[in-house]
């Protein structure tokens, strides 16, 4: 249903899956290990894989805390947008890459959930995408000692509300691993 003219595709969004985000990382593994089983899923159903990959100070491009986490490597056919903020779509290539491959709607999967995965699924929803999230294949660390909830009830929480987005002309919603389909009228 997306609102995009012309954009009749889907594809897996994958955003910051480096070393330094998800090395503590709550069911870091099950995580990846699910990632890992879209990404497959999307490459033999010939679904668009885009890799979101963020830089700051404490990402420092080229470092191991930078670099994707060894599980998941991405083709060279496959686009790997750089990023500085939250938002996956905010001064990145982002936008151009999905109106390449003609995507309206995205799979989003990653971390963090509080940050990167919350910013780029409102991002999205907000510039037209539907925009579905793979319940248990994003994930978050502890930020309890700073007065946020456990990282169980960040995404408990995220996957609640997302659930019940909605926009004129787009859809929202989410899905766990096993049953997404990549298909537009899923």
């Amino acid at each position: 249903m997306t609102t995009l003219d012309n954009r009749p595709n889907s594809a897996l969004l994958v955003v910051d899956v480096q070393n330094g985000v998800v090395d503590e990382a709550h069911e870091r593994d099950a995580v990846v290990a699910n990632i890992a089983g879209l990404v497959e899923k999307a490459r033999q159903e010939q679904i668009p894989v885009v890799w979101v990959q963020h830089s700051d100070e404490g990402l420092v491009r080229g470092s191991d805390e930078w670099r994707l986490v060894p599980e998941l490597t991405p083709t060279d056919a496959e686009p790997l947008v750089e990023k500085n903020y939250g938002d996956a779509f905010e001064a990145t290539t982002l936008e151009a890459e999905l109106a390449g491959l003609g995507v309206g709607r995205l799979v989003v999967v990653g971390a963090e959930t509080d940050a990167c995965i919350r910013s780029t699924l409102h991002g999205a929803f907000t510039r037209g995408y539907d925009a579905t999230l793979v319940s248990d294949a994003h994930t978050t660390g502890d930020k309890s000692p700073w007065g946020a909830p456990s990282p169980e009830q960040v995404i408990a929480h995220t996957n609640l509300y997302w659930g019940f987005q909605a926009a004129p002309g787009r859809k929202a919603g989410t899905v766990v691993t096993k049953e997404v389909a990549f298909d537009t009228t899923a």
